[in-house]
Protein backbone atom coordinates (compact mmCIF):
# COMPACT_ATOMS: atom_id res chain seq x y z
CA UNK A 1 0.00 0.00 0.00
CA UNK A 2 1.63 3.20 -1.17
CA UNK A 3 -1.16 5.80 -1.04
CA UNK A 4 -3.78 6.96 1.40
CA UNK A 5 -7.34 7.91 0.37
CA UNK A 6 -10.23 9.71 2.01
CA UNK A 7 -13.16 7.65 3.24
CA UNK A 8 -16.80 8.46 2.59
CA UNK A 9 -19.12 9.35 5.48
CA UNK A 10 -20.40 5.77 5.63
CA UNK A 11 -16.86 4.37 5.44
CA UNK A 12 -15.82 6.80 8.17
CA UNK A 13 -18.55 5.51 10.47
CA UNK A 14 -17.48 1.96 9.73
CA UNK A 15 -13.85 2.79 10.39
CA UNK A 16 -14.90 4.56 13.59
CA UNK A 17 -16.67 1.36 14.67
CA UNK A 18 -13.47 -0.61 14.07
CA UNK A 19 -11.55 1.89 16.17
CA UNK A 20 -14.42 1.82 18.67
CA UNK A 21 -13.94 -1.91 19.13
CA UNK A 22 -10.31 -1.29 20.00
CA UNK A 23 -11.16 1.59 22.31
CA UNK A 24 -13.88 -0.45 24.00
CA UNK A 25 -11.38 -3.23 24.66
CA UNK A 26 -8.86 -0.70 25.92
CA UNK A 27 -11.47 1.18 27.92
CA UNK A 28 -12.80 -1.93 29.61
CA UNK A 29 -9.27 -3.02 30.45
CA UNK A 30 -8.59 0.51 31.68
CA UNK A 31 -11.55 0.27 34.01
CA UNK A 32 -10.38 -3.16 35.16
CA UNK A 33 -6.90 -1.71 35.70
CA UNK A 34 -8.33 1.11 37.80
CA UNK A 35 -10.48 -1.36 39.74
CA UNK A 36 -7.43 -3.55 40.43
CA UNK A 37 -5.41 -0.51 41.52
CA UNK A 38 -8.25 0.60 43.78
CA UNK A 39 -8.84 -2.82 45.30
CA UNK A 40 -5.10 -3.23 45.98
CA UNK A 41 -4.22 0.26 47.21
CA UNK A 42 -7.59 1.99 47.91
CA UNK A 43 -7.62 5.79 48.12
CA UNK A 44 -4.20 5.75 49.76
CA UNK A 45 -1.19 8.07 49.84
CA UNK A 46 0.76 5.41 47.90
CA UNK A 47 -1.67 5.43 44.99
CA UNK A 48 -1.79 9.23 45.11
CA UNK A 49 2.01 9.18 44.72
CA UNK A 50 1.81 6.81 41.74
CA UNK A 51 -0.77 8.94 39.94
CA UNK A 52 1.30 12.07 40.58
CA UNK A 53 4.43 10.30 39.32
CA UNK A 54 2.70 9.42 36.03
CA UNK A 55 2.36 13.07 35.07
CA UNK A 56 5.92 13.71 33.80
CA UNK A 57 6.35 10.45 31.77
CA UNK A 58 2.90 10.90 30.22
CA UNK A 59 3.70 14.51 29.42
CA UNK A 60 6.89 13.47 27.62
CA UNK A 61 5.07 10.81 25.61
CA UNK A 62 2.34 13.27 24.64
CA UNK A 63 4.76 16.02 23.64
CA UNK A 64 7.54 14.01 21.98
CA UNK A 65 5.90 11.03 20.31
CA UNK A 66 2.18 10.97 20.95
CA UNK A 67 -0.27 13.72 20.11
CA UNK A 68 2.20 16.47 19.19
CA UNK A 69 4.45 14.59 16.79
CA UNK A 70 1.75 12.22 15.54
CA UNK A 71 -0.71 14.97 14.60
CA UNK A 72 2.07 17.00 12.94
CA UNK A 73 3.61 14.03 11.14
CA UNK A 74 0.45 12.41 9.73
CA UNK A 75 -0.63 15.23 7.33
CA UNK A 76 2.90 15.58 5.91
CA UNK A 77 3.33 11.80 5.62
CA UNK A 78 -0.08 11.56 3.88
CA UNK A 79 0.94 14.25 1.40
CA UNK A 80 4.21 12.44 0.64
CA UNK A 81 2.30 9.21 0.03
CA UNK A 82 -0.15 11.05 -2.21
CA UNK A 83 2.22 13.30 -4.20
CA UNK A 84 5.68 11.70 -4.10
CA UNK A 85 7.20 8.26 -4.52
CA UNK A 86 6.88 5.79 -1.58
CA UNK A 87 10.61 5.79 -0.88
CA UNK A 88 10.51 9.50 0.00
CA UNK A 89 7.61 8.91 2.40
CA UNK A 90 9.48 6.11 4.17
CA UNK A 91 12.68 8.15 4.36
CA UNK A 92 10.62 10.88 6.03
CA UNK A 93 9.13 8.37 8.49
CA UNK A 94 12.57 6.91 9.28
CA UNK A 95 14.15 10.32 9.84
CA UNK A 96 11.32 11.52 12.09
CA UNK A 97 11.28 8.29 14.11
CA UNK A 98 15.05 8.42 14.64
CA UNK A 99 14.93 12.03 15.84
CA UNK A 100 11.93 11.27 18.04
CA UNK A 101 13.63 8.36 19.77
CA UNK A 102 16.87 10.26 20.37
CA UNK A 103 15.03 13.33 21.69
CA UNK A 104 12.90 11.18 24.01
CA UNK A 105 15.93 9.42 25.47
CA UNK A 106 17.74 12.72 26.02
CA UNK A 107 14.73 14.36 27.69
CA UNK A 108 14.17 11.33 29.89
CA UNK A 109 17.78 11.38 31.11
CA UNK A 110 17.61 15.10 31.88
CA UNK A 111 14.38 14.67 33.84
CA UNK A 112 15.77 11.72 35.81
CA UNK A 113 18.45 14.13 37.06
CA UNK A 114 16.03 17.02 37.65
CA UNK A 115 13.20 14.99 39.22
CA UNK A 116 14.35 15.53 42.85
CA UNK A 117 14.07 19.29 42.28
CA UNK A 118 10.91 19.38 40.13
CA UNK A 119 8.57 16.80 41.67
CA UNK A 120 8.40 18.07 45.30
CA UNK A 121 7.92 21.67 44.24
CA UNK A 122 5.47 21.28 41.34
CA UNK A 123 3.56 18.03 41.80
CA UNK A 124 3.33 17.15 45.50
CA UNK A 125 4.14 20.30 47.50
CA UNK A 126 1.60 19.42 50.18
CA UNK A 127 2.85 15.88 50.93
CA UNK A 128 5.28 14.58 53.53
CA UNK A 129 8.99 14.12 52.78
CA UNK A 130 8.56 10.33 52.56
CA UNK A 131 5.71 10.64 50.06
CA UNK A 132 7.66 13.17 48.01
CA UNK A 133 10.67 10.83 47.91
CA UNK A 134 8.44 7.95 46.79
CA UNK A 135 6.90 10.08 44.02
CA UNK A 136 10.39 11.06 42.79
CA UNK A 137 11.53 7.43 42.61
CA UNK A 138 8.38 6.31 40.79
CA UNK A 139 8.74 9.16 38.30
CA UNK A 140 12.35 8.25 37.52
CA UNK A 141 11.46 4.60 37.00
CA UNK A 142 8.55 5.30 34.66
CA UNK A 143 10.65 7.62 32.49
CA UNK A 144 11.89 4.40 30.85
CA UNK A 145 8.56 4.27 29.02
CA UNK A 146 9.33 7.51 27.17
CA UNK A 147 11.89 5.95 24.84
CA UNK A 148 9.57 3.03 24.03
CA UNK A 149 6.57 5.25 23.37
CA UNK A 150 8.65 7.51 21.09
CA UNK A 151 8.74 4.64 18.59
CA UNK A 152 5.32 3.18 19.33
CA UNK A 153 3.46 6.48 19.04
CA UNK A 154 4.85 7.24 15.60
CA UNK A 155 4.15 3.68 14.46
CA UNK A 156 0.52 4.30 15.36
CA UNK A 157 0.39 7.40 13.11
CA UNK A 158 1.99 5.53 10.21
CA UNK A 159 -0.61 2.75 10.41
CA UNK A 160 -3.49 5.22 10.74
CA UNK A 161 -2.27 7.06 7.65
CA UNK A 162 -2.78 3.78 5.77
CA UNK A 163 -6.31 3.45 7.19
CA UNK A 164 -5.21 0.65 9.54
CA UNK A 165 -6.88 1.33 12.87
CA UNK A 166 -7.53 -1.87 14.77
CA UNK A 167 -4.06 -2.84 15.99
CA UNK A 168 -3.16 0.76 16.92
CA UNK A 169 -6.45 0.98 18.84
CA UNK A 170 -5.53 -2.24 20.66
CA UNK A 171 -2.14 -0.82 21.67
CA UNK A 172 -3.68 1.00 24.62
CA UNK A 173 -5.17 -2.34 25.72
CA UNK A 174 -1.70 -3.82 25.85
CA UNK A 175 -0.52 -0.93 27.99
CA UNK A 176 -3.41 -1.55 30.36
CA UNK A 177 -2.64 -5.28 30.48
CA UNK A 178 0.94 -4.52 31.49
CA UNK A 179 -0.27 -2.31 34.32
CA UNK A 180 -2.82 -4.89 35.46
CA UNK A 181 0.00 -7.45 35.59
CA UNK A 182 1.99 -4.92 37.60
CA UNK A 183 -0.77 -4.66 40.21
CA UNK A 184 -1.75 -8.33 40.40
CA UNK A 185 1.66 -9.96 40.00
CA UNK A 186 4.64 -7.63 40.19
CA UNK A 187 3.40 -5.59 43.18
CA UNK A 188 2.97 -8.80 45.19
CA UNK A 189 6.18 -10.42 43.98
CA UNK A 190 8.40 -7.52 44.98
CA UNK A 191 10.08 -7.63 48.40
CA UNK A 192 8.03 -6.01 51.14
CA UNK A 193 9.09 -2.46 51.90
CA UNK A 194 9.28 -1.06 55.40
CA UNK A 195 8.74 2.44 54.06
CA UNK A 196 5.76 4.26 52.65
CA UNK A 197 5.67 2.19 49.42
CA UNK A 198 3.88 -0.80 51.00
CA UNK A 199 0.10 -1.32 51.38
CA UNK A 200 -0.55 -4.65 53.09
CA UNK A 201 1.03 -7.25 50.79
CA UNK A 202 1.52 -5.00 47.76
CA UNK A 203 4.43 -2.75 46.82
CA UNK A 204 3.55 0.35 44.79
CA UNK A 205 6.75 -0.06 42.73
CA UNK A 206 5.03 -2.99 41.02
CA UNK A 207 2.71 -0.53 39.30
CA UNK A 208 5.67 1.43 37.91
CA UNK A 209 7.28 -1.73 36.51
CA UNK A 210 3.88 -2.69 35.12
CA UNK A 211 3.86 0.61 33.20
CA UNK A 212 7.22 -0.29 31.63
CA UNK A 213 5.90 -3.72 30.66
CA UNK A 214 2.77 -2.11 29.22
CA UNK A 215 4.84 0.26 27.05
CA UNK A 216 6.69 -2.70 25.53
CA UNK A 217 3.41 -4.44 24.78
CA UNK A 218 2.03 -1.18 23.32
CA UNK A 219 4.78 -1.32 20.68
CA UNK A 220 4.77 -5.08 20.13
CA UNK A 221 1.06 -5.33 19.20
CA UNK A 222 1.53 -2.92 16.26
CA UNK A 223 4.60 -4.51 14.68
CA UNK A 224 2.74 -7.30 12.77
CA UNK A 225 0.87 -4.66 10.71
CA UNK A 226 4.03 -3.05 9.32
CA UNK A 227 4.75 -5.76 6.68
CA UNK A 228 1.18 -5.30 5.36
CA UNK A 229 1.96 -1.74 4.29
CA UNK A 230 5.46 -2.65 3.02
CA UNK A 231 7.05 -0.46 5.66
CA UNK A 232 10.68 0.48 5.09
CA UNK A 233 11.80 1.95 8.39
CA UNK A 234 15.50 2.30 9.16
CA UNK A 235 17.75 4.25 11.51
CA UNK A 236 18.21 7.51 9.60
CA UNK A 237 19.74 10.55 11.25
CA UNK A 238 18.75 13.14 8.65
CA UNK A 239 17.34 16.25 10.32
CA UNK A 240 17.70 18.23 7.06
CA UNK A 241 15.45 15.91 5.05
CA UNK A 242 12.83 18.30 3.54
CA UNK A 243 9.74 16.89 5.22
CA UNK A 244 11.36 16.76 8.65
CA UNK A 245 11.54 20.53 8.87
CA UNK A 246 7.85 20.78 7.94
CA UNK A 247 6.92 18.30 10.66
CA UNK A 248 8.96 20.18 13.25
CA UNK A 249 7.45 23.54 12.25
CA UNK A 250 3.95 22.11 12.63
CA UNK A 251 4.94 20.37 15.82
CA UNK A 252 6.11 23.55 17.59
CA UNK A 253 2.69 25.03 18.29
CA UNK A 254 1.23 21.56 18.84
CA UNK A 255 3.78 20.93 21.59
CA UNK A 256 2.76 24.20 23.16
CA UNK A 257 -0.91 23.24 22.90
CA UNK A 258 -0.44 19.86 24.52
CA UNK A 259 1.81 21.40 27.16
CA UNK A 260 -1.22 23.49 28.09
CA UNK A 261 -3.22 20.31 28.73
CA UNK A 262 -0.41 18.80 30.78
CA UNK A 263 -0.08 22.01 32.81
CA UNK A 264 -3.77 21.72 33.64
CA UNK A 265 -3.20 18.16 34.87
CA UNK A 266 -0.17 19.26 36.91
CA UNK A 267 -2.20 22.09 38.46
CA UNK A 268 -4.86 19.57 39.49
CA UNK A 269 -2.20 17.35 41.07
CA UNK A 270 -0.70 20.30 42.97
CA UNK A 271 -4.10 21.55 44.21
CA UNK A 272 -5.15 18.02 45.25
CA UNK A 273 -1.88 17.45 47.13
CA UNK A 274 -2.98 19.87 49.85
CA UNK A 275 -6.39 18.20 50.22
CA UNK A 276 -7.30 15.10 52.21
CA UNK A 277 -5.42 11.87 51.48
CA UNK A 278 -7.16 10.04 48.64
CA UNK A 279 -8.41 13.19 46.90
CA UNK A 280 -6.12 12.76 43.89
CA UNK A 281 -7.04 9.07 43.58
CA UNK A 282 -10.78 9.89 43.62
CA UNK A 283 -10.23 12.61 41.03
CA UNK A 284 -8.11 10.35 38.82
CA UNK A 285 -10.54 7.42 39.04
CA UNK A 286 -13.42 9.70 38.04
CA UNK A 287 -11.35 10.99 35.12
CA UNK A 288 -10.70 7.40 33.96
CA UNK A 289 -14.45 6.70 33.91
CA UNK A 290 -15.19 9.90 32.01
CA UNK A 291 -12.33 9.22 29.61
CA UNK A 292 -13.71 5.75 28.91
CA UNK A 293 -16.93 7.36 27.67
CA UNK A 294 -14.90 9.92 25.71
CA UNK A 295 -12.81 7.18 24.05
CA UNK A 296 -15.95 5.45 22.87
CA UNK A 297 -17.56 8.68 21.65
CA UNK A 298 -14.88 11.13 20.57
CA UNK A 299 -11.52 9.42 20.20
CA UNK A 300 -12.79 6.60 17.99
CA UNK A 301 -14.38 9.07 15.56
CA UNK A 302 -11.44 11.52 15.72
CA UNK A 303 -8.90 8.77 15.04
CA UNK A 304 -10.84 7.41 12.06
CA UNK A 305 -11.55 10.91 10.70
CA UNK A 306 -8.04 12.40 10.83
CA UNK A 307 -6.41 10.48 7.91
CA UNK A 308 -9.39 11.21 5.65
CA UNK A 309 -9.41 14.91 6.48
CA UNK A 310 -5.64 15.02 5.85
CA UNK A 311 -6.10 13.33 2.46
CA UNK A 312 -8.98 15.67 1.49
CA UNK A 313 -6.94 18.71 2.52
CA UNK A 314 -3.97 17.46 0.44
CA UNK A 315 -6.33 17.11 -2.56
CA UNK A 316 -7.88 20.55 -2.00
CA UNK A 317 -11.35 18.99 -1.67
CA UNK A 318 -12.82 21.29 0.97
CA UNK A 319 -16.44 20.48 0.07
CA UNK A 320 -15.75 16.87 1.03
CA UNK A 321 -13.74 18.05 4.05
CA UNK A 322 -16.67 20.07 5.40
CA UNK A 323 -19.12 17.24 4.71
CA UNK A 324 -17.04 14.66 6.64
CA UNK A 325 -16.47 17.07 9.52
CA UNK A 326 -20.15 17.97 9.82
CA UNK A 327 -21.17 14.30 9.92
CA UNK A 328 -18.56 13.55 12.56
CA UNK A 329 -19.68 16.44 14.79
CA UNK A 330 -23.30 15.33 14.62
CA UNK A 331 -22.35 11.77 15.53
CA UNK A 332 -20.19 12.64 18.54
CA UNK A 333 -22.68 15.12 20.01
CA UNK A 334 -25.50 12.60 19.54
CA UNK A 335 -23.62 10.20 21.83
CA UNK A 336 -22.00 12.74 24.17
CA UNK A 337 -25.19 14.17 25.68
CA UNK A 338 -26.69 10.87 26.91
CA UNK A 339 -23.27 9.80 28.19
CA UNK A 340 -23.06 12.96 30.33
CA UNK A 341 -26.54 12.56 31.76
CA UNK A 342 -26.10 8.83 32.33
CA UNK A 343 -22.85 9.24 34.28
CA UNK A 344 -24.36 11.96 36.46
CA UNK A 345 -27.47 9.92 37.33
CA UNK A 346 -25.91 6.44 37.51
CA UNK A 347 -22.34 7.35 38.51
CA UNK A 348 -22.42 6.17 42.12
CA UNK A 349 -23.97 2.70 41.53
CA UNK A 350 -21.68 2.12 38.53
CA UNK A 351 -18.60 2.95 40.61
CA UNK A 352 -19.83 0.74 43.45
CA UNK A 353 -20.26 -2.23 41.09
CA UNK A 354 -16.91 -1.74 39.39
CA UNK A 355 -14.55 -0.63 42.16
CA UNK A 356 -15.99 -1.11 45.66
CA UNK A 357 -13.92 -4.01 46.98
CA UNK A 358 -10.70 -4.56 48.89
CA UNK A 359 -9.17 -1.27 49.96
CA UNK A 360 -11.71 0.75 47.93
CA UNK A 361 -14.49 1.51 50.41
CA UNK A 362 -17.98 3.04 50.24
CA UNK A 363 -16.34 6.36 51.13
CA UNK A 364 -14.04 5.99 48.12
CA UNK A 365 -17.07 5.27 45.90
CA UNK A 366 -18.92 8.37 47.10
CA UNK A 367 -15.86 10.59 46.62
CA UNK A 368 -15.27 9.31 43.08
CA UNK A 369 -18.95 9.74 42.13
CA UNK A 370 -18.82 13.30 43.47
CA UNK A 371 -15.95 14.15 41.10
CA UNK A 372 -17.46 12.20 38.20
CA UNK A 373 -20.71 14.16 38.28
CA UNK A 374 -18.73 17.34 37.55
CA UNK A 375 -16.39 15.77 34.97
CA UNK A 376 -19.38 14.35 33.07
CA UNK A 377 -20.68 17.85 32.34
CA UNK A 378 -17.77 18.39 29.95
CA UNK A 379 -17.99 15.23 27.80
CA UNK A 380 -19.52 17.10 24.84
CA UNK A 381 -16.70 19.67 25.01
CA UNK A 382 -14.02 16.98 25.08
CA UNK A 383 -15.69 15.17 22.16
CA UNK A 384 -15.75 18.38 20.11
CA UNK A 385 -12.04 18.91 20.81
CA UNK A 386 -11.19 15.35 19.70
CA UNK A 387 -12.75 16.01 16.28
CA UNK A 388 -12.13 19.73 15.73
CA UNK A 389 -8.48 19.79 16.79
CA UNK A 390 -7.74 17.08 14.21
CA UNK A 391 -9.59 19.08 11.57
CA UNK A 392 -7.29 22.05 12.19
CA UNK A 393 -4.19 19.81 12.11
CA UNK A 394 -5.34 18.28 8.81
CA UNK A 395 -5.35 21.83 7.40
CA UNK A 396 -1.79 22.29 8.76
CA UNK A 397 -3.14 24.90 11.18
CA UNK A 398 -1.69 24.05 14.57
CA UNK A 399 -1.70 27.60 15.94
CA UNK A 400 -5.45 28.15 16.23
CA UNK A 401 -6.03 25.28 18.71
CA UNK A 402 -2.98 26.48 20.67
CA UNK A 403 -4.28 30.04 21.04
CA UNK A 404 -7.68 28.81 22.19
CA UNK A 405 -6.00 26.24 24.45
CA UNK A 406 -3.84 28.89 26.12
CA UNK A 407 -6.90 30.97 26.93
CA UNK A 408 -8.60 27.82 28.23
CA UNK A 409 -5.60 26.96 30.43
CA UNK A 410 -5.55 30.38 32.08
CA UNK A 411 -9.31 30.21 32.63
CA UNK A 412 -9.04 26.69 34.04
CA UNK A 413 -6.36 27.65 36.58
CA UNK A 414 -8.30 30.72 37.72
CA UNK A 415 -11.61 28.86 37.95
CA UNK A 416 -9.95 25.92 39.73
CA UNK A 417 -8.59 28.20 42.42
CA UNK A 418 -11.97 29.95 42.78
CA UNK A 419 -14.13 26.81 42.77
CA UNK A 420 -12.14 24.89 45.40
CA UNK A 421 -12.74 27.77 47.79
CA UNK A 422 -16.47 27.18 48.02
CA UNK A 423 -17.31 23.81 46.39
CA UNK A 424 -17.20 20.89 48.80
CA UNK A 425 -15.96 20.47 52.36
CA UNK A 426 -12.18 20.55 52.99
CA UNK A 427 -12.64 18.12 55.90
CA UNK A 428 -14.63 15.55 53.90
CA UNK A 429 -13.39 13.12 51.25
CA UNK A 430 -16.95 12.25 50.19
CA UNK A 431 -17.70 15.88 49.27
CA UNK A 432 -14.18 17.20 48.88
CA UNK A 433 -13.23 20.44 47.14
CA UNK A 434 -11.50 18.47 44.37
CA UNK A 435 -14.89 18.53 42.61
CA UNK A 436 -14.17 22.18 41.89
CA UNK A 437 -11.20 21.07 39.78
CA UNK A 438 -13.48 18.78 37.77
CA UNK A 439 -16.09 21.49 37.24
CA UNK A 440 -13.46 23.97 36.08
CA UNK A 441 -12.12 21.44 33.58
CA UNK A 442 -15.62 20.79 32.19
CA UNK A 443 -16.65 24.42 31.80
CA UNK A 444 -13.43 25.56 30.13
CA UNK A 445 -13.45 22.53 27.80
CA UNK A 446 -17.02 23.24 26.69
CA UNK A 447 -16.11 26.84 25.91
CA UNK A 448 -12.94 25.73 24.10
CA UNK A 449 -14.91 23.29 21.94
CA UNK A 450 -17.50 25.91 20.98
CA UNK A 451 -14.77 28.43 20.12
CA UNK A 452 -12.96 25.95 17.87
CA UNK A 453 -16.20 25.02 16.10
CA UNK A 454 -16.97 28.68 15.37
CA UNK A 455 -13.45 29.33 14.06
CA UNK A 456 -13.54 26.20 11.89
CA UNK A 457 -16.83 27.31 10.34
CA UNK A 458 -15.28 30.68 9.49
CA UNK A 459 -12.27 28.94 7.95
CA UNK A 460 -14.48 26.64 5.84
CA UNK A 461 -16.73 29.45 4.66
CA UNK A 462 -13.70 31.48 3.62
CA UNK A 463 -12.15 28.60 1.70
CA UNK A 464 -15.42 27.80 -0.03
CA UNK A 465 -16.30 31.50 -0.51
CA UNK A 466 -19.73 31.00 1.07
CA UNK A 467 -21.78 33.10 3.44
CA UNK A 468 -21.45 32.55 7.21
CA UNK A 469 -24.72 30.61 7.40
CA UNK A 470 -24.80 27.16 5.81
CA UNK A 471 -26.95 24.06 5.88
CA UNK A 472 -24.08 22.20 7.57
CA UNK A 473 -24.07 24.61 10.52
CA UNK A 474 -27.84 24.40 10.90
CA UNK A 475 -27.78 20.60 10.64
CA UNK A 476 -25.20 20.27 13.41
CA UNK A 477 -27.03 22.65 15.75
CA UNK A 478 -30.46 21.15 15.04
CA UNK A 479 -29.25 17.58 15.57
CA UNK A 480 -27.37 18.52 18.75
CA UNK A 481 -30.37 20.37 20.20
CA UNK A 482 -32.74 17.47 19.66
CA UNK A 483 -30.18 14.98 21.02
CA UNK A 484 -29.84 17.11 24.17
CA UNK A 485 -33.62 17.12 24.70
CA UNK A 486 -33.69 13.33 24.27
CA UNK A 487 -30.81 12.96 26.76
CA UNK A 488 -32.59 15.07 29.39
CA UNK A 489 -35.74 12.97 28.96
CA UNK A 490 -33.61 9.86 29.32
CA UNK A 491 -32.11 11.25 32.53
CA UNK A 492 -35.55 11.71 34.05
CA UNK A 493 -36.49 8.12 33.15
CA UNK A 494 -33.26 6.71 34.60
CA UNK A 495 -33.58 8.76 37.80
CA UNK A 496 -37.12 7.47 38.26
CA UNK A 497 -35.87 3.91 37.80
CA UNK A 498 -33.19 4.36 40.49
CA UNK A 499 -35.82 5.68 42.91
CA UNK A 500 -38.10 2.71 42.32
CA UNK A 501 -35.16 0.31 42.80
CA UNK A 502 -33.62 2.15 45.76
CA UNK A 503 -33.86 -0.97 47.93
CA UNK A 504 -32.66 -3.38 45.23
CA UNK A 505 -29.13 -4.74 44.81
CA UNK A 506 -26.84 -2.16 43.21
CA UNK A 507 -26.13 -4.44 40.21
CA UNK A 508 -29.85 -4.62 39.43
CA UNK A 509 -30.07 -0.82 39.64
CA UNK A 510 -27.19 -0.42 37.18
CA UNK A 511 -28.51 -2.96 34.66
CA UNK A 512 -32.09 -1.65 34.82
CA UNK A 513 -30.93 1.98 34.67
CA UNK A 514 -28.77 1.40 31.59
CA UNK A 515 -31.52 -0.58 29.87
CA UNK A 516 -34.16 2.07 30.54
CA UNK A 517 -31.72 4.78 29.49
CA UNK A 518 -30.90 3.21 26.11
CA UNK A 519 -34.57 2.59 25.28
CA UNK A 520 -35.66 6.05 26.45
CA UNK A 521 -32.91 7.94 24.62
CA UNK A 522 -33.23 6.19 21.27
CA UNK A 523 -37.02 6.24 21.51
CA UNK A 524 -37.09 9.98 22.16
CA UNK A 525 -34.42 10.63 19.51
CA UNK A 526 -36.49 8.76 16.93
CA UNK A 527 -39.60 10.72 17.90
CA UNK A 528 -37.64 13.97 17.56
CA UNK A 529 -36.36 12.96 14.11
CA UNK A 530 -32.64 12.73 14.91
CA UNK A 531 -31.04 11.06 11.88
CA UNK A 532 -28.24 9.46 13.92
CA UNK A 533 -30.87 7.49 15.87
CA UNK A 534 -31.32 5.50 12.65
CA UNK A 535 -27.79 5.37 11.24
CA UNK A 536 -25.75 4.57 14.37
CA UNK A 537 -27.74 1.47 15.49
CA UNK A 538 -27.96 0.23 11.88
CA UNK A 539 -24.19 0.41 11.43
CA UNK A 540 -23.59 -1.21 14.81
CA UNK A 541 -25.85 -4.13 13.88
CA UNK A 542 -24.09 -4.54 10.52
CA UNK A 543 -20.68 -4.67 12.18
Amino acid sequence: MTTTTALSNRQLLRAALVVLAGFLTSGILGLIRTAVFSATFGTSAQLDAFYAAQRIPEMLFTLVAGGALGSSFLPIFSRYLHEKDPSSAWRLASAVMTLSALAAILLALVLVILAPFIVPRLLVPGRSLEEQTLTIALTQLMLITTAIFSISGLTMSILNAHQIFFLPALAASMYNLGQIAGALILARMMPASEGVAQVNGANIYGLAWGAVLGALLHLAIQLPALPRIQARLTFLLAPRFPGVREVLLLMGPRVLGLAVVQINFAVNVAFASVMLEGSLTALNTAWVLMFFALGVIGQSMGTALFPSLSALAAQGNFVGFRDRLSGALRAVLFLAFPASVGLIVLGQPIIAVMFERGQFTAESTAATAWALSFFAIGIAGHALLEVLSRAFYALSDTWTPVRIGLASMVSNIILSYVFIQFIGDPDSLIRGPFAGLALSNSLTTLLEGVALWWLMQRKMHKRLEQQLESTHDVAVLSSAGRALIAALGMGAAVWGTTQVLSEAHVMITVIAGIGVGVVAFFGLALLLGVEEAHTVPRLLLRR
